[in-house]
């Protein structure tokens, strides 16, 4: 049963995390959905925006081809290098300007965007005539052929659009034409929690839906574990009864068949024996009956008769009974109170704190320390023994139903396994508590609290 159980557990873990796999999949597949729709969005939005130059400024617009132009002329005519001419088109004096007025574009008319962006120059390609041809400017867009712009690298930007233009001239009659490419590079700040925000819903429908399942799944498992936890506590009960009541039934059977004996009824001394045999005998088996029976109340159905005690006078009397039926148990006291007066049921209190001491015997106690003390409003008695202790891993266990600590697969010692359940309940009806503490080969200290 035990393997079935690890087994099924396993399976259940493994088909859990490949759910969570494929929900994770499904997640990252509609984020990047997501994303290359929020880039088409804004590259559409912008390139709106910056179709061109005429509506920000055409004045410095017509400076800057006219900048181009006389460059041109200047590298025609000799006067500057191809390496001045970068110089001279990267470090333009539009571009503080340009930068400013398309910014603020951008802010106008895109206002629930944070926008950077940068416009690197592409090509710079002079045509003198149809054989020659002078690339001036020419190579992969880097940050560091910036015209225009803010932003600082182009690592997570992202391409809206290139810009092709055109210009004709003449020089000492010598026709030429100069073609120029730029791109405008886009960065949104933020971009990651707008996805987030549009992904909103199905990102708390996908969390909820693998919190459902794996808090089902916990709750399953656990149904399980006490189902067998149940079964084995009943398991192991029937086996305790079975055996319990065999000794009785037995003796009940032999005396009845002892009884058949005609010699046996014609003498008055045997025969008053046998009838006291079967009467003991009848008398434990209608014990363990009730037994079973007062333990199948809850705390809430137990019907108490309360009256007023002196607590240790009431203690000192069930110790002395005690120590009547166990003159080989050595129990002693130490009462640092005097005089409580509680209100208690003295016959199922008193049946409670024997079962305490009994099961200490039981567990094979040879002293037992009695003791009280106050705690503000609460009054408590500890009863300490020297008997094997119970192992941390148990002691959560002691107060159920039918349990009975065991050792290995034995149990050593008889009952049933409802004295203690039996003294939790009765102890919880009093609206006190009882805790334990022990360890394995040190004894067992059971301290029960009142209220006062």
């Amino acid at each position: 049963m035990k393997q079935r159980i690890n087994l099924l557990i396993t399976l259940s873990v493994f088909a859990l995390l490949i759910l969570s796999a494929v929900q994770c999949y499904l997640v990252k597949t509609a984020y990047d959905y997501k994303v290359a729709q929020f880039h088409t969005e804004i590259k559409n939005e912008i390139a709106q925006v910056s179709h061109n130059y005429s509506d920000i400024d055409s004045v410095l617009v017509s400076k800057k081809e006219a900048l181009y132009k006389l460059l041109s002329e200047n590298y025609l005519q000799g006067k500057k290098t191809k390496s001045e001419i970068r110089n001279s088109i990267l470090e333009n004096e539009y571009q503080n300007a340009l930068t400013q007025k398309i910014q603020r574009k951008f802010a106008r008319e895109l206002p629930d965007l944070k926008i950077d962006f940068a416009i690197v120059l592409n090509k710079f390609i002079l045509y003198q005539n149809a054989k020659k041809t002078d690339t001036i400017f020419s190579q992969k867009p880097f940050i560091q052929n910036k015209l225009y712009g803010n932003l600082a690298s182009l690592n997570h930007a992202f391409l809206v659009r290139n810009y092709v233009g055109t210009t004709n001239g003449t020089f000492e009659n010598q026709d030429y034409k100069l073609l120029t490419e730029d791109s405008m590079y886009i960065s949104v700040i933020d971009w990651e929690l707008i996805i987030l925000r549009r992904m909103a819903v199905v990102l708390t429908l996908s969390l909820l839906s693998v919190f459902t399942l794996i808090t089902l799944f916990i709750i399953a498992i656990k149904a399980l574990i006490k189902q067998k936890k149940v079964s084995d506590v009943k398991t192991d009960f029937i086996n305790n009864i079975t055996h319990e009541l065999k000794t009785p039934l037995a003796t009940l059977g032999i005396s009845t068949k002892i009884l058949e004996q005609k010699n046996i009824r014609e003498n008055d001394e045997n025969f008053n024996a046998i009838i006291n045999t079967i009467s003991r005998q009848n008398n434990r088996l209608q014990s363990l009956i009730d037994q079973v029976l007062a333990n199948s109340l809850a705390e809430n159905e137990i019907e108490l008769q309360k009256e007023k005690i002196n607590t240790e006078t009431f203690l000192l009397s069930i110790i002395e009974d005690f120590k009547i039926g166990n003159p080989k148990i050595t129990i002693e006291t130490d009462f640092q109170t005097q005089k409580t007066v509680l209100v208690l049921d003295k016959f199922h209190l008193t049946t409670a704190i024997l079962n305490v001491l009994e099961n200490a015997v039981k567990y094979g106690s040879n002293n037992i320390s009695v003791k009280t003390r106050k705690h503000q409003d609460q009054f408590s008695v500890s009863i300490e023994d020297d008997g094997i202790g119970i192992s941390k891993n148990k002691q959560a266990l002691l107060f159920e139903k039918f349990y009975r600590v065991e050792q290995g697969n034995l149990h050593n010692a008889k009952g049933l396994g409802l004295g203690l359940y039996y003294v939790d309940q009765i102890i919880k009806a009093h609206q006190g508590s009882i805790a334990v503490i022990s360890d394995l080969g040190k004894g067992a200290v059971f301290t029960i609290m009142f209220k006062v």
